[in-house]
């Protein structure tokens, strides 16, 4: 390849008999004595051996013969100098090779080797070969390793020692003999032809840039040997490591036509920092929109920190995507979380904060906080030091005031905290094994669209997903598998959860979540959750279950279809609110869909419930909720209801109820059917003016009895005497002290059977 760019390049010098004037008595350099001058030099005509050649009487210790002419040096290629010389009489001295690099801007480039191998001439009229290989790379057999700054060289020859001998000199040849280092028919150079040195101290960057250039299509090698590249490198040819590179730890390499992990690896010396700087380079606006992992395993240490890796990225919204291997965290030091305390003042009207923090420095921004007033899964998205500030994920519910507060930083095998923002990151085909040492991954503090396909996130210590900010605008989950690192252990000790999120719009669907506290704690709305099979069941008879999945605001607006709800509920709050109590400026609970489900318990105690309301401020109500087409089983066990309201904080408002639907559900081991409206039959077998129905606890949530739809007799309505009555009676509804009952009234004493359809709701 660097052979055919030489081609048509006149290598070799003009023979001495074309002129002595272009050959200098220096360097070949410009106004410089040449030889044409010398009253010690002369051209010979006819030598028996050389035929034309040059006589020169030498009379200094150094006598230098240089062409004046510019013989190019092309990065890739090497050349052979040689020269037959021979000493008539006088005394007998060596001669070298030699040549004087220039770039091109004709400046000297200094710094290099200049001679070649001394040859001593020992005998009188003995023909001596002299020669010397000149090229780039500090291959064996190169003996003026030049690498690619020169652009051409003055080559000629040196004699050397004791002066007075009459020398002869055959002109001089240069050819080129790259073929010797660089097999011709090959489709790939070189580092080394290139000037790489390979000894972890030159900055060999501009050698990979060259051969880069040189590829042509083709391919590079990096030989053995330690390359330390000072700056950004991208590299457009495919490359092949046998050597490793070193850089800085903020230096980023793009290997654009090798990027994936088995070639970052060779180049970096181990999986563990190959991703690390693929990663870097994913981040750093390359071609590549991909880093396939090949199915590798890359074991990790120590918290992936993505914002030290690449420090001068703030965000990032391109779509990027790691695929196709395994992150195993091993265990050590540094996965420990970091736990501190502090008082801090939190006001409603600022209510994503919390300020006068004492000692904030010990506080790292995302940790999660606990303590009175703090709804689950708040964290802190970032800190302020000099304001003793500290911006939170969420409000607290708990009211203004100073309190005591705890700060949690888990770690995290990728770790997005740092970045302002990240957008359109996807995670496919991973194996992300946390091995119970690390939490898997915190996305940035802003963001949208990022998702996750087609993954194992495995044995998480802490977290699976974790969101301190709105990073999870979006987040797509699909296809996953969540296995908790708390399989063994009863369903009141877990800690663990697979994912938080706070923004809208979130898709959890066909994936699978065993045995974490909760499988996730969602604010925002616009969620949809479909088809997936969430568990938190344990060995204990009579067990208790909690919630798989907790939404934390009130008016959600989210979706949940065709799932597997196994021995967990549904638990619905409005946890993350500063003003948790109802004040008429917000919608109540509503726009809640649970359709298509199947809901299973086993070995539960009876309480059980698989849809808790559980207000955290008063004057609540439901106003928008349809749970329809679903099965609710236990399978060894007797539920009582399958939903209830957890009051423990507050209650709901009973008497405002609406657009509430409970229809088309299958129940099996429930004891109390439920459904709104609820179908209720009353027996009348005396004449009575008035039918008061039993108390209807089969009301969603026990609630009142707020209206009728409908009223149909079912047998004959008649007085105590056996005659038909023929009118309607008059509806009475909230009756009875819990206002559970309805009554009918009719203007005159009857008896018979009568179905209503009674709703604990109004439909507007």
């Amino acid at each position: 390849m660097t052979i055919a760019i030489t081609n048509h390049l006149l290598l070799t010098p003009a023979p001495f008999s074309a002129g002595l004037e272009l050959w200098s008595q220096g360097n070949g350099t410009e106004n410089e004595a040449n030889w044409a001058e010398a009253h010690n030099a002369g051209i010979v005509p006819d030598d028996q051996h050389f035929g034309t050649c040059l006589e020169i009487r030498k009379e200094r210790a150094t006598t230098r013969i240089r062409y004046q002419g510019d013989t190019p040096v092309i990065p890739g290629t090497y050349l052979r100098v040689s020269a037959r010389v021979k000493i008539l009489s006088g005394p007998l001295c060596s001669v070298r090779i030699a040549g004087w690099p220039r770039d091109q801007a004709r400046m000297h480039v200094s710094g290099l080797t200049q001679t070649g191998p001394v040859v001593a001439i020992r005998k009188y009229n003995q023909i001596v070969e002299v020669s010397a290989i000149v090229g780039p790379g500090s291959r064996p057999g190169v003996d003026l390793a030049w690498g690619i700054k020169p652009a051409f060289g003055h080559f000629g020859l040196d004699l050397i020692g004791d002066n007075g001998g009459a020398v002869r000199i055959e002109s001089l040849r240069i050819e080129n003999v790259t073929t010797g280092f660089v097999p011709a028919l090959i489709d790939w150079v070189d580092v080394l032809d290139f000037g790489a040195k390979g000894d972890g101290i030159t900055d060999d960057r501009d050698a990979f840039l060259a051969a880069d250039h040189a590829a042509n299509g083709g391919s590079i090698l990096v030989p053995e040997g330690e390359y330390f590249i000072g700056g950004n490198l991208s590299i457009n040819s495919r490359i092949r490591f046998k050597g490793r590179l070193k850089t800085s730890a903020s230096t980023r390499v793009s290997l654009l036509k090798s990027f994936d992990l088995p070639t970052y690896a060779d180049a970096f010396g181990g999986e563990t920092p190959g991703f690390k700087k693929a990663l870097q380079a994913l981040l750093g606006y390359t071609d590549h929109v991909t880093l396939d992992l090949c199915g590798r395993r890359v074991e990790i240490a120590e918290p992936l920190e993505v914002h030290r890796l690449a420090p001068d990225l703030r965000g990032y919204s391109n779509r990027r995507v790691i695929a196709n291997g395994s992150l195993l965290a091993t265990a050590g030091d540094a996965w420990n979380s970091k736990l501190a305390r502090s008082t801090a003042s939190y006001d409603p009207a600022d209510p994503t904060a919390l300020t006068n923090v004492e000692n904030i420095a010990t506080i790292e921004p995302g940790s999660q906080v606990t303590g009175t007033g703090v709804g689950r899964e708040v964290y802190v998205k970032s800190r302020n030091i000099d304001r003793r500030r500290l911006e939170l994920s969420q409000p607290l519910y708990g009211g203004a005031g100073t309190r005591r507060y705890s700060f949690e930083r888990f770690r995290y095998l990728l770790d997005f905290s740092g970045l302002e923002q990240l957008a359109r990151f996807n995670f496919v085909d991973l194996d992300i094994n946390c091995q119970g040492v690390a939490s898997a991954i915190m996305l940035a503090r802003d963001g949208q669209t990022n998702a996750i396909r087609n993954c194992y996130i495995t044995r998480p210590k802490d977290r699976g997903i974790t969101s301190i900010g709105r990073g999870c605008q979006d987040l797509m989950v699909d296809s996953c598998q969540f296995i908790s690192n708390e399989l063994d252990i009863l369903a009141q000790e877990r800690r663990s959860i697979a994912i938080n999120v706070n923004a809208n719009d979130v898709k959890i669907r066909h994936s699978r979540f065993v045995r974490f506290a909760h499988f996730m704690i969602a604010h925002g709305g616009g969620h949809i959750i479909s088809g997936n099979h969430w568990f938190q069941g344990d060995s204990a008879d009579a067990g208790l279950r909690y919630a798989g999945l907790v939404l934390t605001q009130p008016h959600v607006q989210v979706t949940i279809t065709g799932n597997y709800v196994d021995n967990a509920s549904i638990e619905w709050t409005n946890e993350h609110s500063e003003y948790p109590d109802f004040n008429g400026q917000q919608y109540s609970f509503g726009a809640l869909t649970i359709t298509g489900n199947t809901f299973l318990t086993g070995s539960s105690v009876p309480w059980f419930s698989w849809l808790v309301v559980k207000p955290y401020g008063a004057g609540h109500y439901l106003h928008g909720l349809s749970v329809v087409g679903n099965v609710f089983k236990t399978h060894d066990s007797i539920v009582e209801r399958i939903e209830r309201v957890d009051n423990s904080i507050a209650e709901l408002d009973y008497g405002k109820m609406r657009n509430v639907h409970f229809t088309e559900n299958t129940f099996n081991g429930v004891s109390t059917y439920v459904a709104n409206p609820l179908l209720v039959s009353i027996n009348q077998t005396g004449a009575s003016k008035t039918w008061t129905s039993p108390e209807l606890n089969g009301l969603p949530f026990k609630g009142q009895a707020m209206s009728v739809a409908s009223v149909v007799a079912e047998s004959r309505i008649t007085n105590a005497s056996g005659d038909a009555i023929t009118q309607m009676p008059w509806v009475q509804t909230q009756i009875g002290t819990r206002k559970r009952q309805i009554r009918l009234n009719w203007s005159s004493p009857a008896k018979g059977r009568i179905a209503a359809y009674a709703r604990m709701d109004r439909p507007y």
